[in-house]
């Protein structure tokens, strides 16, 4: 019992008449080698492509799923007609509607007259029937069905006027300069174009925001109306390239063959998206040899993890010395293989850091670099609250600490 005395009266000496002053760790880089890779938000690319893949195609991109970065590029701002590749944007609009709860996937969609009368790629839909969300998706993501599209953008704008009107609203909001759509299915119409970047802006948003429509657009074969509509997916590469997550093709005499095709490798995601090839033969091999180019000259690479611990931080004035520094966001970076070993890290901490410290409060940074340019920079926050010394939480630090021992 004594012993206990002793120890809480020397707690009690060192918490008041010690004077409450705790050094903090003095600023401090470290640098080293690291694999990295880029995927902060558009983001502009700093990657410069010399490759010549010679394609046939009038015009074509490749970008990295998550940042946007633009890895390979062929007249990729030139205004073209996207033809059933429109389509991409109806999904996205179709998909919103549905994470807002304008409508669920089994909300049941009627057919009009201008629906069932619309021609090309159809289920063909009747005037008297119904179908639910989740099979009119099936229908427009497997085979481009013209009538289910339409019948969908009547059923969310009222009429495909004004859910045409949302389309270019959303592709003003996506940053897509060189589109203005006509309708919402692709047919040819007179100024209706966009280009193979745009297109690949908003295939990014639809896999990025709403990743459950692969569900759909990675369907080879399938069916509607218990097995009598079969269905068999215009995307060809759905079958035959390994990793492939979608995701919509388009064609007409005046488009001529169009696709949007994304897959994913080793945590590494692209979008490859061509126009105007003269077959449809050459579209699916320069969409594949594309992206064949972008997996084998790029790597992903995580940085860190949310709440990856980086260090101990002291803190001055604070009930409790220390709080732990973390990684605020997960994060990565994409680079071209084999220059992992040219990026330097420098991670910064601050100093003299005193109470309070609150919960995601930024105390520092990690720093990314190649060839003397920044890549990444993720932010270092605190794990915990920490409150400053008082009295009081003083007061209840040593009853804890006096229950504590006598128990």
């Amino acid at each position: 019992m004594y012993k206990k005395i002793i120890s809480l009266c020397l707690c009690f000496i060192l918490t008041f008449l010690y004077p409450i002053t705790i050094f903090a760790f003095d600023e401090y880089v470290w640098t080293s080698s690291y694999n990295s890779i880029n995927t902060n938000a558009q983001n502009e690319s700093n990657i410069e492509n010399t490759d010549n893949l010679n394609l046939e195609s009038e015009s074509c991109v490749l970008i990295e799923q998550n940042s946007g970065n633009v890895l390979y590029e062929k007249n990729m701002h030139e205004q073209l007609r996207p033809a059933s590749v429109t389509k991409i944007m109806t999904i996205l609009l179709i998909m919103e509607a549905i994470d807002n709860g304008t409508i669920s996937y089994d909300t049941q969609i009627p057919c009009s007259e201008i629906a069932s009368s619309m021609g090309g790629s159809q289920i063909w839909l009747d005037t008297k029937e119904t179908l639910s969300v989740d099979d009119m998706l099936k229908a427009i993501c497997v085979v481009s069905a013209n009538d289910c599209t339409v019948a969908m953008a009547e059923y969310l704008a009222g009429s495909q006027e004004l859910f045409v009107e949302k389309m270019n609203a959303k592709a003003k909001e996506l940053g897509m300069k060189d589109t203005c759509f006509k309708n919402c299915h692709g047919i040819d119409e007179d100024g209706h174009v966009t280009s193979s970047y745009d297109i690949a802006l908003m295939s990014r948003e639809l896999l990025i925001k709403h990743p459950d429509i692969t569900k759909y657009t990675t369907i080879y074969m399938d069916s509607l109306r218990d097995g009598k509509s079969e269905l068999v997916n215009t995307n060809k590469l759905i079958r035959t390239y390994n990793g492939i997550t979608g995701l919509k093709t388009g064609s007409t005499s005046l488009a001529l063959y169009n696709l949007s095709a994304s897959a994913t490798r080793d945590n590494l995601s692209l979008i490859a998206v061509v126009m105007k090839s003269p077959s449809t033969k050459i579209r699916f091999s320069e969409a594949k040899k594309i992206l064949d180019y972008g997996f084998s000259k790029y790597s992903y690479i995580k940085l860190g993890d949310s709440g990856q611990a980086i260090q101990s931080v002291c803190v001055n004035k604070g009930i409790t010395n220390f709080v732990n520094a973390v990684l605020e966001n997960t994060s990565g970076v994409i680079i071209e293989k084999g220059k992992e070993k040219e990026i330097e890290q420098s991670i910064y901490v601050q100093e003299n850091l005193s109470a309070p410290v609150f919960k995601g409060q930024k105390i520092g940074e990690v720093t990314y670099k190649l060839n003397d340019k920044t890549i990444s920079i993720i932010d270092i926050v605190a794990s915990e609250d920490i409150v400053q010394i008082s009295f009081g939480n003083m007061s209840c630090n040593i009853l804890n600490k006096w229950f504590s021992l006598l128990r």
